[in-house]
This record gives structure tokens, C-alpha cells and sequence, in this order.
């Protein structure tokens, strides 16, 4: 089913969602229209950002009662440039916001950056003949991403897959070209496990890559490897289903090679650090269980939205409250695991619904 639903998505990069307020259709057993609120009627809402989080956005939005979303994928920086210039309502972004951040958006007005999901990040590869999964392991994915491995057959991925026939075919490393969230997902654990990866490349939404070709968004770098044999990209789990890819399992902090999967996406966030502004971020977890490229995702807004001077006014920073609440909901949430995305713990769900009832439009709560 998630094939169908994301399927017109991941041939784009900017996806604009025009859905009229004509009653639900929510793919959930209960009607959308008793459980949004009213109070975005026939209002139209704007965002942009994250590409890794499309799909669930796509859902939730074709799902509202009365309001109109229209989301553009275009990258985690993206996203964030545009909140701060005040073309949308929302942004939206996988890495937490930093001071920097902070700094840009408040002279516009306080910033609430609010934790929606949590994603795995795969190591996805086009290898023709070897079906199961791949066992790797972060210095052997840095050695890739840094240009030193070349081959599929390299000893370093044979040790690591004794009795696998590897080919001698090149290896075609693929990487985001944008200012992605994904990339910084991607980036932060493999900068966590190889110090030489985290010298020379770092970890960040913008990298300077030493090796490889750049694709934008989720959807090109899934595009980039499903047209190339023996390549490899970092794609989130999501798109890679609708690829039919194959991924492999990685080392975990515990010692354990684990495949991305739902389970091993939920207990990566166990025990994650939630500080008071709630820019929650997960790298290289610790538990047995836990797959160690997971990513979070946020949508940011600011916190009086009409004194902040969204482009929609009043009627958007309803809509906005709207989504939120519908997202951060049963109906929404139960979405996720449809989609190949996991839930945030039901502590931090907490703190989000939380966020969410202070937001304000000129000093008044809304909602």
C-alpha cells in the first residue's frame, strides 16, 4: 500500500498538495472530520523542507477536513531559509535547529521547533546477484563515501560477508546535493564511528564530498541508484521500499549488525536525550536493538505566528495548528507505521502535543 501512496512522490522533488475541504480522505477506519479541528476551515497552509518526511506529510494532508496544505520537498536547509523569509507557514527539517539557526529566525520572532517522527536512513545498493542483505559496518561506509574502497569485492566488505559472492563492479557512490536533512542524519553516525571521516568530511545538512555524484533529494538519490549498477546511496527507508532496493544491515554501537525495520527505528530513540527546547537528536544510539542510522524529523514555526507575519495570516496560522494536531494525533500517528516510518516515545509525543498548545497568533492561544 505505501508503494501506491508514495509512488507519485518519488519522481519529484517539489511536491505541491492542492486538497479541498469536501469532507475526509483519510485512509483511517474513522472520518478526519471529527477529529481536526474546525478552526483551519477552508484555510490554505504553505511549508517546505525536509524530503525525508514527505511521505507522512503527504498523507497527513490529503487526510484534513477543510484546509488546503501545500508542501514543497526541498530539502531540510531549504526549508528553513524559507521559514526565515517568511514564504511559508512551516518549515520543516530532519537535524535540530542550531544557535545559528536560532539566530536567523529570531529576528523575525521566537522559533518552536517541534519533533514529529522518527525514519531510518538505509544504506541502499544496486548489486545485481547479491539479493540478501549486506552486512556493513560505519568505517567500512566511510571508506566507501571517502573514496577508498572502490570494488564490491574489496576485502573489507568480504570480511564482513564471509560466503556472500561479491562481483569486482565498481562502486558508484551516490550523495545528496542539496542541504539535506537526510545528509545530516547520514553523516552524523558515520562521523560518530570513523574519525577520519569526521576530519576530513563532517557531519552537516552541507558536506564537501571527497568522492561520488550528487543528487537532489531523496527521491534523486533513490532515482541515481535504481539507473546504476553498483552503486550505493544513503536513502531513506521510505523511498527505498518504493525502489524495491536492497539494503544492508549495519553495526550497531552494541556490536550488532541490524536491518532498518520499525523495531529497530523505535528503539533507537530509547533513552534519547529531550532538552528544553526539544531539538532532540539521535546518533549512533546505544541499545542491542537499535538500528544506528535513524533520524528524527521537526516542523518549526514561530511561536505567535501572526506576529511573526506568515504569509497566510490568521486563517494559516489556524491551519497550521490544524496539521499539527492532526499529525501529532491517533489518526496521524497511525499513519506512520502504513508509511515505513516509526513513532516518537510517548514522552516526547508528550512535550510535542505540549508545544503545540502554546502557539499564539498576536497573544491569544489558538485552537
Amino acid at each position: 500500500m505505501i508503494h501506491q501512496k508514495i509512488g507519485a512522490l518519488a519522481g519529484v522533488v517539489a511536491l505541491a498538495l492542492g486538497l479541498a475541504a469536501c469532507g475526509s480522505s483519510s485512509s483511517s477506519s474513522s472520518s478526519s472530520s471529527s477529529s481536526t479541528p474546525s478552526s483551519g476551515s477552508g484555510a490554505t497552509i504553505s511549508g517546505a523542507g525536509s524530503t525525508f518526511a514527505a511521505p507522512v506529510y503527504q498523507q497527513w494532508a490529503s487526510a484534513q477536513s477543510g484546509l488546503t496544505v501545500n508542501y514543497q520537498a526541498v530539502g531540510s536547509g531549504a526549508g528553513i531559509t524559507s521559514l526565515g523569509a517568511k514564504t511559508v507557514d512551516f518549515g520543516a527539517s530532519d537535524p535540530p535547529l542550531k544557535p545559528a539557526d536560532f539566530t536567523t529566525l529570531e529576528k523575525v520572532g521566537p522559533v518552536q521547533q517541534i519533533p514529529m517522527f522518527l525514519g531510518a536512513i538505509t544504506i541502499s545498493y544496486n548489486l545485481p546477484g547479491v539479493q540478501s542483505g549486506m552486512k556493513l559496518e560505519g568505517k567500512t561506509i566511510a571508506n566507501i563515501y571517502l573514496g577508498k574502497i572502490k570494488t564490491w569485492n574489496d576485502p573489507e566488505i568480504k570480511a564482513l560477508n564471509p560466503g556472500v559472492s561479491l562481483p569486482s563492479t565498481p562502486i558508484t557512490v551516490i550523495h545528496r546535493s542539496d542541504s539535506s536533512g537526510t545528509t545530516a542524519g547520514f553523516t552524523g553516525f558515520v562521523a560518530a564511528v570513523d574519525p577520519e571521516f569526521k576530519s576530513k568530511v563532517g557531519e552537516g545538512k552541507d558536506v564537501q564530498w571527497p568522492t561520488g555524484t550528487g543528487a537532489k533529494g531523496n527521491a534523486g538519490v533513490a532515482g541515481a541508484v535504481q539507473q546504476t549498477v553498483g552503486a550505493v546511496g544513503y536513502v531513506e527507508q521510505a523511498y527505498a521500499l518504493q525502489h524495491n532496493f536492497t539494503y544492508a544491515s549495519v553495526k550497531n554501537k552494541s556490536g550488532n549488525f541490524v536491518a532498518p525495520s520499525l523495531a529497530s527505528t523505535s528503539a533507537a530513540a530509547v533513552g534519547v536525550v529531550v532538552p528544553a527546547n526539544l531539538g532532540i537528536k539521535i546518533s549512533n544510539p546505544p541499545g542491542a536493538e537499535a538500528y544506528p542510522i535513524t533520524s528524527q524529523t521537526f516542523i518549526v514555526v514561530y511561536k505567535d505566528m501572526c506576529k511573526a507575519g506568515i504569509p497566510g495570516g490568521e486563517s494559516a496560522a489556524k491551519g497550521v495548528v490544524q496539521f499539527l494536531n492532526y499529525g501529532l494525533g491517533s489518526q496521524g500517528q497511525s499513519v506512520l507505521a502504513q508509511a515505513d516510518y516509526a513513532a516518537l516515545p510517548a514522552a516526547i509525543l508528550a512535550k510535542s502535543k505540549e508545544a503545540v498548545t502554546k502557539l499564539q497568533c498576536n497573544g491569544s492561544p489558538i485552537g
